[in-house]
């Protein structure tokens, strides 16, 4: 069901109204509302939007959005999305207490002093200020030290813009970055990857086999093994010996016909 309001489009001012949410969200009662999702519609007033007090999930992406007053009374919002507008502050967000996500990438947030009003935020955990797939992003992130400057301002987030910058999984993003900039200095400049120097996986003896050590010990039992042998071997003979001797010695004359009987 469309919202009743004026489209994207069919005016340059449209104003969010009681009737409105209430025919987008099929509720009957404003606190009822638990998500919202109200992208591209050329909104550039919240109107009554703050009256949702149980308002947990809100995309309000791709308006022309200028400020955020009426979001301060949503204290169970955690989820915001507010990209693609026309912000230059986020003031309006310091009382959203159980926010836990928050996109503003595509605003005109000019300085990392803008995110002050986001440090007493004890839940938040994802800020997106940039979106390169979608090409937006916000005049703070033209500095290239932006997001260590967010880091510290904020250092409860653990992702950044899409990239964990704190706990399990945040040092393979920090090596990638170090890779991309090796990789975007300028054109014609020998660059070699800081403490990346290519090394053998094992040392350079490993797959040598390993040196005897006391020879003279190996040779004398071997001495030992070969002498112990040749006795085997003349024990061996002179037994052969003896058991033809005595086969000799059993056997009947020629021409003896005795016979014994057991």
């Amino acid at each position: 069901m469309e919202p009743h309001g004026e489209r994207a489009g069919e005016g340059d001012r449209v104003r969010i109204t009681a009737q409105m949410l209430k025919a987008w969200s099929g509720e009957f009662s404003l606190e009822s509302i638990l998500l919202l999702k109200l992208c591209g519609l050329g909104l550039v007033d919240l109107g009554c939007l703050g009256e949702c007090l149980g308002l947990e999930w809100l995309d309000l992406s791709g308006n022309t959005l200028t400020h955020l007053g009426p979001l301060a009374s949503l204290r169970q919002l955690a989820v915001l999305n507010v990209s693609a507008n026309r912000l230059t502050g986020l003031e309006p967000l310091a009382s959203c207490e159980s926010l836990q996500n928050l996109n503003v990438a595509g605003n005109l947030l000019a300085g990392v002093g803008q995110l002050q009003c986001l440090t007493g935020l004890q839940r938040l955990e994802h800020l997106r200020l940039q979106d390169p797939l979608a090409r937006l992003s916000n005049p703070l992130c033209n500095s290239p030290s932006y997001r260590a400057a967010v880091g510290e301002l904020l250092p409860g987030l653990k992702v950044i813009d899409g990239e964990r910058v704190s706990g399990q999984g945040s040092e393979f993003y920090q090596l990638c970055r170090d890779l991309d900039k090796c990789l975007h200095r300028s054109p014609g400049s020998v660059s070699v990857l800081p403490h990346c120097e290519a090394k053998p996986w094992v040392e350079p003896n490993y797959w040598k086999p390993p040196q005897i050590q006391g020879s003279s010990i190996l040779e004398d039992a071997c001495r030992q093994f070969q002498d112990t042998v040749q006795e085997c071997q003349e024990l061996s003979q002179k037994a052969d010996d003896s058991l033809a001797q005595a086969e000799e010695a059993l056997r009947p004359a020629s021409g003896d016909t005795t016979s014994f009987v057991f």
